[in-house]
């Protein structure tokens, strides 16, 4: 794929109040995606998109990311089969993050580790200290075994 044209940005009110995409990638080509889940609103996953993943995701109404740690195009459910369909997709008034509502095939799993949502964990408040060590478990199930589904294929986080 070429790589794909978006509108310019000409103008704040252009960016902020016209019908132009024309979205703000970071130094690194990089635009912020927060998924939910269309029928709950449920938070499953932060990611990130470039201009070929945007224009893709666009194209096939499936999320496609770009992976940093893997520096690809990674089509969310490829392997795994946990596909995000996209019901609907905004960007925010500055063109500078873009939100998905997804149903997700299978499981409706969303992370790599076997939970529905990537954000599976809570931080306490009051005391950073105590926070450190004590982050509390939101989902305590898995939906799948991620050994059965990757295989011992390297985890797709970087330390």
């Amino acid at each position: 794929m070429s790589d794909p044209a978006f509108g310019k940005r000409i103008s704040i009110e252009q960016v902020e109040e016209g019908k132009t995409l024309a979205p703000k990638f970071d130094q690194n080509g990089l635009i912020p995606v927060v998924t939910t889940d269309a029928t709950s609103g449920e938070l499953l996953m932060h990611g990130y998109m470039n201009a070929e993943a945007l224009a893709k995701t666009i194209e096939t109404a499936e999320a496609h990311y770009y992976s940093r740690s893997r520096k690809a195009i990674w089509h969310k459910g490829a392997t795994s089969g946990l596909v995000q369909r996209v019901v609907e997709m905004r960007i925010d008034d500055d063109q500078d993050a873009v939100w998905l509502r997804v149903q997700v095939a299978g499981s409706g799993a969303s992370c790599h580790v076997g939970y529905r949502s990537c954000f599976y964990r809570s931080i306490p408040m009051g005391d950073v200290a105590k926070a450190v060590e004590n982050l509390h478990y939101e989902e305590t199930e898995k939906t799948f075994d991620p050994k059965k589904v990757y295989g011992d294929a390297p985890n797709p986080t970087q330390l």
